[in-house]
């Protein structure tokens, strides 16, 4: 090491502490990676440690500016300066060796953090077209950089399937974040729907479930089940060396199955299925694609 220069970081403690992270702020993707090949599962990890760090972004700010200035401190890190700029950040630097081992494009986690920046703020998603685009941005760009983790970087022609698997597990999640979102003023209900159904942000801000909100919100789920049916329609022409990286979309498929519960009382209802139903449709599913 050269005089003055920074010395590395932990990689060892860098990934136990993305594991840490993910277990506590992302379950379901934590127990989906233990279903992922050993010698990637630490890359995994680190990778949803990243999307944790990003998605926690607007509960640990009061106003959006500090929001927008930690969402480019992270652009910061994948940019030509990252290794400094990841110095004593342990998911930072687990990210960045990630992507130099597995030969990642820094541009998809761009534009993840940039998808990120409407959480900052309470407008409405303008329709459902801009729904799937922020969740393939997100959810979908999170599982196809798992199939490129699976595959050593290359390219495993599984964009078609990432975006339908992403786009019905963040349909999944927002549905059952439902009244939190609610409660602090943000509603992911596209506002096509919502005119649809005869409904409106003021009526889901109220938190009163009528049956107009239920409907918007049936209707939302329905979205989720199309994209959920397209992928699981997709899964078997995947290679069979990166469908690990699609497994969420097992548990996308028990929520939507079960949204019923969650639409009869929204405000009152966390979907919540055990883990144990959720490790064995995970099992079920690693063994059926295997």
């Amino acid at each position: 090491m050269a005089a003055g220069a920074a010395p590395e970081p932990d990689l060892a403690k860098a990934f136990a502490a993305c594991d840490d992270l993910v277990r506590a702020a992302d379950k379901d993707r934590w127990l989906a990676n233990l279903f992922v090949p050993e010698p990637f599962r630490a890359d995994f990890m680190a990778l949803h440690a990243f999307n944790a760090e990003i998605a926690a972004t607007r509960d640990r700010v009061s106003e959006p500016l500090p929001g927008e200035v930690r969402l480019q401190w992270w652009r910061d890190v994948l940019g030509a300066e990252g290794r400094r700029e990841a110095t004593g950040h342990p998911v930072a630097a687990a990210l960045l060796d990630v992507i130099a081992r597995r030969r990642l494009p820094a541009k998809p986690l761009i534009d993840l953090i940039d998808a990120r920046i409407f959480d900052l703020y309470d407008d409405l998603v303008p329709t459902v077209g801009d729904l799937e685009g922020y969740c393939g941005e997100t959810s979908s760009a999170l599982m196809q950089l798992g199939a490129l983790i699976l595959a050593d970087g290359r390219d495993p022609g599984s964009a078609d399937l990432a975006g339908h698997a992403g786009i019905a597990y963040a349909v999944a999640g927002l549905l059952r974040s439902f009244a939190l979102h609610a409660a602090r003023g943000q509603v992911f209900i596209p506002a096509d729907i919502l005119a649809e159904t005869g409904t409106s942000r003021e009526d889901v801000m109220s938190g009163k479930a009528g049956a107009a909100v239920m409907a918007a919100l049936g209707r939302m789920r329905d979205v989720g089940l199309d994209h959920c049916a397209q992928a699981e329609a997709l899964v078997a022409q995947a290679p069979g060396e990166v469908r690990a990286a699609f497994l969420p979309l097992a548990l996308a498929r028990l929520y939507l199955d079960r949204m019923d519960r969650l639409i009869a009382d929204p405000f009152g209802t966390r979907l919540d299925v055990p883990q144990w139903r959720r490790q064995w449709s995970l099992w079920r599913t690693a063994v059926r694609t295997r």
